[in-house]
């Protein structure tokens, strides 16, 4: 049995635990998914984070618990890939030297998939996490709504993100229609007009970290749903707007 077929069982095993409500047998299964190797595609792949994390969070056993933390702070690093090793050293130059002309450290920062890349203006995630939990939206029969929470989750889905993240896009898509639903309280022109803005942000590949950090928890979904098209631009377009 290979590696990716191996994980695949265990992530089964994890998500029939998860719906039956009862996690025996759960620290066998992360002892066995620790001595596996793990990349980044695998983690892709076999949505193996998702099924850790929901482990994580229903046991009440610490070992469960402590192991599948433990888990998920290495996959993290999977995520961070090379320019989470070359941050520090980035950090040091820009102290002790005047900015180049080169663009590249801004390039490899910004263009990192990771979510534990922080924002000056929002909070990273907890660091025993991959994404930030936020309290459930609450449920609607408004077609129109309905139809916009679809939209935004597709567009959260844009690239493998979400997989790797293991983020609920559905519930992220629903708490972002409902904050700006609650800003105008009805499905006017203006709704139906910030929620497409999000949509085009959220798709645009120029963008990436955008969706990364709504993703990750990094920018709450009521905190997207208000940003202006400034905040929500890349860094390079920023820049471009300062000169």
């Amino acid at each position: 049995m290979s590696t990716e077929e191996e994980i695949v069982r265990i992530a089964k095993k994890m998500d029939r635990m998860v719906q039956k409500k009862n996690a025996a047998g759960a620290l066998d299964l992360l002892k066995e998914l620790k001595n596996l190797p793990m990349t980044l595609e695998l983690l892709q792949s076999t949505r193996i984070g998702m099924s850790v994390n929901a482990i994580r969070k229903q046991s009440v056993d610490e070992d469960v618990t402590s192991l599948a933390k433990s888990l998920i702070k290495s996959w993290k690093k999977l995520l961070d890939g090379p320019a989470a090793e070359k941050e520090p050293e980035e950090k040091k130059k820009e102290q002790s030297s005047p900015p180049q002309n080169s663009p590249d450290p801004k390039e490899e920062g910004s263009s990192s998939s990771n979510c534990s890349s922080k924002r000056e203006d929002y909070p990273a995630p907890p660091s025993d996490s991959l994404i930030t939990s936020y309290a459930r939206a609450p449920s609607t029969s408004d077609s129109v709504r309905l139809k916009c929470r679809e939209l935004l989750s597709t567009a959260l889905k844009t690239g493998d993100d979400h997989i790797t993240i293991g983020a609920d896009d559905e519930e992220l898509g629903a708490q972002i229609e409902d904050a700006i639903f609650k800003e105008f309280n009805n499905t006017d022109s203006k709704y139906k007009n910030r929620v497409r803005s999000r949509i085009a942000n959220l798709k645009d590949a120029k963008n990436p970290n955008l969706r990364r950090s709504v993703l990750c928890g990094n920018i709450a979904p009521d905190v997207f749903a208000r940003m202006s098209a400034d905040e929500m631009a890349s860094d390079e377009l920023k820049q471009i707007r300062k000169i």
